[in-house]
């Protein structure tokens, strides 16, 4: 069912656990398969530095999100905006067509993530703003 370099990502996955001092976490999920992605970025001066995840899902979620973490690292936030889940299925070169939708959650991570970076600077910016009016 998996190819063999599925399965190799599956089981060792580079970029599996949380990380301490992110500043940009994206949370997306596939209700009708259960699948649960979270995507944690550490960004400086606009840059993915790292990137790291947990999922919850199949072999082919795991290895999906795995690879969406490399493809970001290093990247600008925008060129990581442009990561998509056909960039995802390349890497992991074949996928069943019941499973292509976890290389479109990861995709779905990534954004989520980079969205949850802006909320927090606009969140910062206007604390920040807030003390300098009092």
């Amino acid at each position: 069912m998996y190819s063999k370099k599925v399965l190799s990502i599956f089981q060792n996955p580079k970029n599996a656990g949380g990380m301490k001092g992110a500043n940009a976490i994206g949370k997306v999920g596939n209700s009708a398969c259960g699948d649960i992605m979270k995507i944690y970025l550490l960004i400086e001066n606009g840059i993915i530095k790292d990137a790291s995840f947990k999922t919850f899902g199949c072999c082919a979620a795991i290895a999906s999100t795995d690879v969406a973490c490399d493809l970001i690292k290093g990247k600008s936030i925008e060129d990581a905006l442009k990561v998509t889940n056909q960039q995802v299925f390349d890497v992991l070169g074949e996928l069943p067509p019941n499973k292509i939708h976890c290389s479109v959650l990861a995709e779905e991570a990534i954004k989520a993530a980079i969205n949850d970076y802006y909320k927090r600077i606009e969140k910062s910016s206007k604390k920040e703003k807030k003390s300098i009016d009092n």
